[in-house]
């Protein structure tokens, strides 16, 4: 049966939104009717007072809520909270992060003081969870809630980057160039391409890019297994982090300030000076009997020096926030700036937020609204490589070559690096986003246990990309180019719409909650460019004219994306006696980038939880809380599609000479095949899990073990050009494959007088493997590595060494079982390496398998300490059992190319057999090839991620200048590595899937030292 398209959903959409209209209309006469009798048979009851922790300092924020209905408050900056109440009798409930929930009966009492006590199980917490929120202890699926803390104290561009270490199941992986997003993976392997978390933020389908400001995070929930992130449906596969930003809360206005500024330091390679460069060039050069080369020895340039600098931070933020009975407000303004720790790189950004909400009898409105401009100075080139490929005698810079700058030459220094600073001067890539992100929500309470809400979402943002490049060379033999100038345009709408109907009742032990809804996003995406060549230069300052009316040799081009998702959804939670939770959930999706048969998708979940201790034989004592679940479903993924896949490419720039006059004319041709059967990708994922709160809740454990098969994996499969498909491999669903994992969480949090502390722990294991490739393939080779049928993905495929030849008697003794030399060509202090094959040769057929670039294990471990009015906060983060590819020694060590050497390398010489690098010879030979086990090493590390000492001014002091709380921080980030790796930071990002544990040359996490201030009055 032919399923539908998505064009004649919204055919009668008019006559269904009349109809709603009418009916809206009806409902509304009696609901004003109902709730006008309703509000005048109540009689309220005021109850004042001051919410502390057990110092008795404040909390500010702590929530305080009538039990049983809608009615609550929040502290202010001193603890204090005015609340009206039904009646004298109600029991007020009193809560806070970080705190043990805490009732108290009002019993006719005007004032009511309360001491929350501390503790890390905070299961009365309310956790969004899509679509609504649920309290922590109700949870049926993994969910974890981040310390919104321990994100705000770093120094981060991105939310991304921030999470690494604070959550099991996460894997981060960012970098130290300014603007550059972190790589983000929930749960390991889902696909062949790696794609990104869904980000939701204030129920806006969005990315927390780096134009979203991390210091106006509120909470953060991450949903990792198939039950918690149904309710995003297809595109939930790669698990979703919901965001919540800052609210106004009851209160006079609040103003809050942030300050800080930091220092970057870049990691340098150990390269060696001129002096052993020279003695090793030439030495590589005598042992190939080649001439040597005419070295510049006037010249020494250290290109380290040239090419890094000290970067700095500087980050300001301040907010007003507060409210009133009816409403409430919090406006935040932020100023980020990033000067680089590479010349010619730095990112700025300017952020506005403004969040309202408001409630008028059963009408709640609200808004969230952020603007921001985003401008980076893009890296041009690789300076981490450059300054190893380019020797140390040759100079910075040099009148003679185009441009003025020094490169080399082939008689004096024959290397086709790039110089650095030529590039940072001759060439400027320019990126800047002007972006405006927000949604409108309105909600009708139609009953007390029943809830209408409408979403309306709209996010847009303006690109603007510059390219700019000057007459004048940066490497040898490079063709030479005039003045050019390319300049691109961007321009990218989303507009959602949501309606939701949410149903919340207890029927005495029994309790539900019910959520329906329908959903509907369309994403527009549109660029322009164009490039002029020959751009003029003032003859008198020098400068370039970049417009793009000046130049010749013009090329324009563009294209116009369109996509669009409509889903229906629907949960239901339900709980008898707070002992046995159920949670079901669906959604269906039709997608327009997926073949028109294939559009419409359907993804179920059911979760289940059994609490323990709320059961009458379960007397543990230092057990608070335990809870066991369990859950299954499937989720989707077209993520890693374009808006056309499924569609033919045609090529319309192809001409034809036809008839007696040969007159040309147009024609087309398709370039690339396609597959208009695409479909989802689908996770169908098994999770078993516990929650425990032990010692009165200071211990609180959580544990995960899932088990997640992916079928339809997209993929690429490669097509003959003789069948005319000349414009890219064509998608097909074709692949499967399985990873399962065992996550572990526990924090303890004690406090004792004056001195309070917590450590957190999360371990995360992670295995995959490869079920299918799909039409009859094995396997999958790229570069060095090989994924297998039955293996996991991306393992290392080399050749295999075998220590070294010492003597030519060794080598003529190297022999297969029929006795042939294997290496007959090899000399003393050459590689031996193994012939697996045993046919006498060392080839392509000798390599096995040498290894995995996937983690065995990973560790996050937060501590923090308060001491009176001192805070220490600190972060580390390891990982553990993997195996990297270190490209950068594949470049040093190799003496086959004219690069520059790593300093104290002692090659083979007769004299010196007691290494393992072989002798240095500029020629090819085995030795230096980059397919072999030589330049596998560990990538275990352990890092301290972050590290803060906090004071608090005392109130005493802060009175008398009218502030309600001021701090001082100073802090730093990646100080301290432990590893055995030889690159510059084993915290590589490499995005390629197949590639992952490819050192090369990536930029480097860098060294940080911040200093900080925080007020607020």
């Amino acid at each position: 049966m032919r399923k539908r398209s998505l064009a004649p959903t919204f055919l009668h959409a008019p006559a269904c939104m009349q109809k709603v209209r009418s009916a809206a209309g009806a409902v509304l006469l009696l609901i004003a009717l109902f709730f006008t009798l309703l509000l005048s048979a109540q009689s309220t009851h005021t109850v004042k007072g001051k919410v502390t922790n057990q110092k008795g300092e404040p909390l500010e924020g702590a929530s305080v809520t009538a039990k049983g209905a809608n009615t609550g408050t929040s502290t202010d900056a001193s603890g204090n909270y005015t609340l009206q109440v039904a009646n004298a009798q109600s029991t007020l409930v009193f809560s806070n992060v970080g705190y043990a929930d805490k009732e108290v009966a009002v019993n006719g009492q005007s004032s009511i003081d309360v001491q929350l006590q501390q503790g890390t199980a905070d299961l009365g917490e309310v956790v969004v969870v899509g679509y609504g929120s649920q309290r922590k202890r109700d949870l049926t699926g993994a969910v974890a809630v981040v310390e919104t803390g321990e994100v705000t104290k770093r120094q981060a561009t991105t939310i991304g980057e921030a999470l690494q270490g604070l959550a099991s199941g996460v894997f981060v992986r960012g970098g130290g160039q300014p603007g550059s997003e972190a790589r983000v993976e929930i749960r390991g392997l889902k696909n062949l391409t790696g794609t990104n978390p869904l980000y939701v933020i204030d129920g806006m389908i969005t990315y927390a890019n780096r134009d979203f400001n991390p210091n106006d995070v509120e909470s953060i929930q991450i949903l990792k297994d198939a039950s918690a992130a149904a309710i995003y449906g297809s595109r939930a596969a790669n698990g979703v982090i919901i965001i919540t930003t800052k609210k106004g809360k009851k209160g006079p206005m609040r103003v809050d300030f942030a300050a800080k500024t930091s220092i970057q330091t870049t990691p340098r390679w150990d390269l060696a000076g001129k002096d052993e460069f020279v003695r090793l060039n030439y030495m590589a050069y005598d042992n190939a009997n080649v001439p040597r080369q005419n070295l510049n020895l006037d010249v020494t340039t250290d290109w380290q020096d040239e090419s890094f600098q000290t970067g700095y931070m500087q980050d300001y933020n301040v907010s007003f926030a507060g409210g009133g009975d009816n409403g409430s407000y919090m406006v935040s303004a932020n100023y980020f700036k990033n000067k680089g720790a590479v010349i010619s790189t730095g990112f700025d950004r300017i952020s506005l937020r403004v969040n309202s909400q408001g409630s008028k009898g059963i009408f709640s409105f609200g808004e969230n609204l952020a603007i921001s401009n985003a401008k980076s100075d893009e890296m041009s080139g690789n300076p981490y490589a450059d300054v190893v490929r380019l020797l140390p005698t040759i100079p910075v810079y040099d009148p003679a070559n185009p441009g003025g700058y020094g490169y080399g030459s082939e008689s004096r220094a024959r290397t086709f690096g790039t110089n650095p600073v030529a590039i940072a001067d001759l060439e400027d890539r320019a990126l800047e986003n002007f972006r405006v992100r927000g949604n409108i929500w309105g909600e009708l309470k139609l009953l007390p246990f029943l809830k209408y809400r409408a979403n309306f979402g709209y996010e847009t943002s303006a690109d603007n990309y510059r390219y700019k490049r000057k007459e004048g060379n940066w490497t040898l033999n490079q063709a030479y180019d005039p003045a050019i100038f390319n300049e691109n345009r961007a321009r990218y709408q989303s507009m959602l719409v949501e309606n939701t109907l949410s149903f919340n009742k207890r029927f005495g032990k029994h309790s539900v909650n019910a959520i329906a809804g329908q959903t509907y996003q369309r994403d527009n995406y549109g660029q322009i460019w164009g490039t002029k060549r020959n751009i003029l230069q003032n003859s008198s300052s020098g400068s370039y004219y970049w417009v793009l009316d000046q130049g010749s040799e013009p090329q324009v081009g563009g294209y116009d994306q369109k996509a669009i998702l409509l889903s229906y959804l629907g949960r239901i939670e339900y709980n008898f006696a707070d002992k046995y939770l159920l949670n079901a959930v669906v959604r269906h999706d039709g997608s327009s980038r997926l073949g028109r048969n294939e559009q419409w998708g359907t993804f179920p979940s059911v979760s289940a939880a059994w609490r323990v201790s709320n059961e009458e034989f379960f007397k543990v004592n230092f057990v608070n809380d335990l809870k066991l679940r369990i859950s299954h479903g499937t989720l989707g993924s077209s993520s890693n599609l374009g808006y056309w896949d499924y569609l033919p490419v045609i090529n319309t720039f192809s001409t034809i000479a036809m008839g007696t006059g040969q007159n040309v004319l147009p024609g087309a041709t398709q370039v690339r095949l396609a597959n208009q059967d695409l479909r989802w990708e689908k996770l169908t994922q098994t999770n078993f899990g516990v929650d425990a709160s032990l010692l009165n809740s200071k211990l609180s454990v959580t544990a995960e073990y899932f088990i997640a098969k992916t079928t339809d994996v997209l993929t690429y499969m490669p097509i003959l050009m003789t069948t005319g498909n000349d414009g890219g491999n064509p998608a097909v669903n074709a692949a499967s494959l399985r990873n399962t994992g065992f996550e572990l969480s526990a924090t303890y949090r004690a406090e004792a007088k004056d001195f309070s502390y917590y450590v957190t722990a999360n371990v995360t294991t992670l295995r995959n493997k490869i079920l299918n490739l799909g039409y009859g393939r094995n396997d999958i080779f790229t570069g060095t590595t090989v994924t297998k049928l039955g293996s996991p993905a991306a393992m290392w495929f080399l050749l295999q060494t075998d220590g070294l030849f010492q003597t030519q008697e060794e080598v003529t003794n190297y022999k297969n079982k029929d006795g042939i030399t294997i290496q007959p060509n090899a000399r003393p202090g050459d590689l031996r390496f193994v012939d697996h094959n045993g046919d006498g040769q060392i080839t392509n057929d000798d390599k096995i398998v040498l290894g995995s670039p996937w983690a065995k294990w990973e560790l996050g471990l937060n501590m923090g300490a308060s001491y009176k009015n001192f805070d220490l906060t600190m972060n580390w983060f390891g990982s553990f059992g993997s195996t990297v590819y270190n490209g950068y020694r594949s470049l040093v060590d190799r003496f086959d190319d004219n690069s520059n050497y790593r300093e104290g390398i002692q090659p083979w010489t007769p004299d010196n057999t007691n290494t393992n690098v072989p002798r240095a010879f500029y020629g090819s030979t085995l030795n230096s090839r980059g397919d072999s086990d030589r330049w596998l090493e560990s990538g275990t590390f352990m890092r301290l991620k972050f590290v803060s000492l906090s004071y608090r001014l005392p109130d005493a002091l802060i009175k008398r200048i009218g502030f309600a709380n001021a701090q001082i921080t100073i802090s730093g980030q990646n100080l301290l590595t432990f590893s055995s790796f030889g690159g510059l930071d084993p915290e590589f990002n490499n995005g390629n899937m197949f590639e992952r544990g490819v050192y090369g040359f990536q930029f480097p996490n860098l060294k940080m030292y911040s200093a900080g201030l925080q007020f607020g009055f």
